[in-house]
């Protein structure tokens, strides 16, 4: 168990004290009535059945209480019983009170652990039913009209191209999955590069410029940089974390605002990079989930601008696969800042 008990003599002594007294009582009384008293050899025969009686009932008890814990061990598998030994255990029955309190409090959190569990997968489910079901209706619905007969070449064209869409769509949201699964069970490798963060953001800019345009919102950095900024990561797995961190701030952005990427130095051998904007915002109870799959701020089940639902966590899994760390700070209606450190090219 790893842990030294004390060890308790008080039933093995005075059992065996009365034991003692008895039989040398006993002894006293034949040597008076049939042979001559001896002193000695009534010492010697009382300190040898003190002696005798003691270790006798110490192993008595110490293997009656064993087997008894033992089958408390083996009923709660607490502990592997075929590694207690008995000396380990004998009469502390205040270690036992311990290790099955302790027991008590572990299972207590792991119930609490396991219920999460489940109402995450409930949820979980609930969210890629309702993400893979709407273009599923919406690719079904079009297919079922044009089967009716649609004489007309256009809206057949148009039906089409719609359904076409649904079914991109469908094919977005599993390789998203597809590509978390992987990031979980580390089954996909990272190519480091070292390459200029300033580039790549940029490129990441000059990406999205028609999307940012369509509200209004100016991609800009927070300054000039002059100087390259050289990072050691993989620079295709950094330009999706970069879209998605970017692509988020506008859709969620307000028209005519801003997204501000900011690069800093964080220490001797990390840098962050920051994306600003001044959105909407997120709430502080929603904070600590955004970065679930198909968790939304809006319950409403909609997603009227679009995605998989899995761009932040597909984020949050590439940055930690590069044992690097991603933030969030947000004020509700005020805007919010993503950040996340890379390691600097030597």
């Amino acid at each position: 168990m790893g842990i030294k008990l004390k060890k308790t003599y008080t039933f093995a002594v005075v059992s065996a004290l009365y034991i003692m007294l008895f039989s040398a009582s006993l002894l006293t009384l034949i040597q008076l009535l049939f042979f001559q008293f001896s002193w000695g050899l009534t010492l010697i025969f009382s300190v040898g059945i003190l002696i005798f009686s003691f270790f006798v009932i110490q192993y008595r008890s110490e293997l009656f209480i064993y087997q008894r814990v033992k089958k408390i061990y083996d009923d709660v598998s607490l502990l592997d019983s075929t590694t207690l030994r008995s000396q380990s255990i004998t009469t502390d029955m205040a270690t036992l009170e311990r290790e099955v309190k302790k027991y008590a409090t572990d299972k207590k959190v792991e119930l609490e652990n396991l219920k999460e569990r489940e109402e995450y997968r409930r949820e979980f489910m609930g969210n890629v039913s309702h993400e893979l079901k709407t273009p599923l209706f919406t690719v079904q619905g079009y297919i079922d009209t044009l089967i009716d007969g649609v004489k007309d070449k256009e809206i057949r064209k148009k039906y089409l191209n719609r359904a076409q869409k649904g079914v991109e769509r469908l094919v977005y949201i599993v390789e998203d999955l597809d590509m978390i699964a992987k990031l979980e069970m580390g089954e996909l490798t990272l190519d480091y590069s070292e390459f200029n963060i300033v580039d790549l953001i940029q490129s990441v800019f000059d990406m999205l410029e028609m999307q940012a345009d369509k509200k209004n919102i100016i991609l800009m950095f927070d300054r000039k940089y002059s100087k390259d900024i050289k990072v050691k990561a993989d620079k295709e797995k950094i330009r999706q974390v970069l879209i998605n961190l970017v692509m988020n701030s506008v859709k969620y952005g307000k028209e005519n605002g801003t997204t501000e990427v900011t690069i800093e130095d964080l220490v001797k051998n990390k840098v962050i990079v920051r994306i600003r904007d001044n959105g909407e915002g997120i709430e502080k109870q929603f904070i600590p989930r955004l970065f679930e799959r198909f968790f939304r701020v809006d319950k409403s089940g909609a997603r009227s601008e679009g995605g998989s639902g899995l761009g932040l966590s597909i984020v949050k899994h590439i940055i930690e696969r590069h044992d690097e760390k991603i933030y969030v700070e947000s004020e509700f209606g005020s805007g919010s800042e993503f950040s996340f450190t890379l390691e600097k090219a030597k």
